[in-house]
C-alpha cells in the first residue's frame, strides 16, 4: 500500500509553474537558434529542413540528444505532417548515430508533453534520446544531487556529428 505525504507548500509551486513563458522571449532552443552561435558552439549535431538535433546541456548521460522542430510548438498534435515525419526520421538517425559512437546496452526515447509530465521546456516540444548502460549511475542525482559524465559536451558533440547518418 502506498503512503502519502502531505506537501501543502507545493500547491503554490504547482500553480506558478502553469503560467506560460513571456511572449516574445522564446524557448531556450529558439534563443539558441537566433543567437548567431555556430553549430559547434551550440552543440547542434544535425540540422534538417524542419527539425534539428542538439545535445542536452544538462544531460542524464553522455550522448543525451534532443530532437525538435525549428518552429516553437508545445503540442505534438499541432506539428505539420512534414514536421512530424522529420521529427521521427531524425530521432531514428540519432539512435543510429549514438549506437555507432557508444557501446550501448539500450536507449530511452521519449517526449515529456507539458510541465506536469516533466517537460522543463514545455513550450518547445523535443524528443529525448538517452543512451543507457547496464549499471549506469542515474541514482547519483537522487543520492548526491549530481551527475557523472566521463566526457565534455564538445567531445560528445563531435563524435555524434561525425557518426550522423548522411553526414
Amino acid at each position: 500500500m502506498f503512503e502519502y505525504i502531505w506537501n501543502g507548500w507545493r500547491s503554490s509551486y504547482v500553480s506558478s509553474q502553469s503560467a506560460p513563458a513571456p511572449k516574445g522571449s522564446g524557448s531556450i532552443f529558439t534563443q539558441i537558434l537566433g543567437s548567431g552561435m555556430t553549430d559547434v558552439e551550440a552543440n547542434i549535431v544535425h540540422r534538417g529542413e524542419l527539425v534539428f538535433a542538439i545535445l542536452n546541456a544538462y544531460p542524464y548521460t553522455c550522448g543525451h540528444v534532443l530532437i525538435l522542430p525549428y518552429r516553437e510548438e508545445a503540442e505534438l498534435e499541432n506539428l505539420t505532417a512534414a514536421e512530424t515525419s522529420g521529427l521521427w526520421a531524425t530521432t531514428t538517425k540519432a539512435v543510429r548515430a549514438l549506437k555507432a559512437v557508444y557501446p550501448l546496452d539500450g536507449l530511452n526515447v521519449g517526449i515529456n508533453l507539458g510541465k506536469p509530465a516533466g517537460g522543463s521546456i514545455s513550450d518547445h516540444l523535443h524528443v529525448h534520446v538517452v543512451p543507457r548502460w547496464t549499471g549506469d549511475a542515474n541514482f547519483m542525482t537522487t543520492l548526491a544531487n549530481t551527475r557523472s559524465l566521463p566526457e565534455p559536451l564538445d567531445v560528445t558533440a563531435a563524435k555524434v556529428r561525425a557518426a550522423w547518418p548522411d553526414a
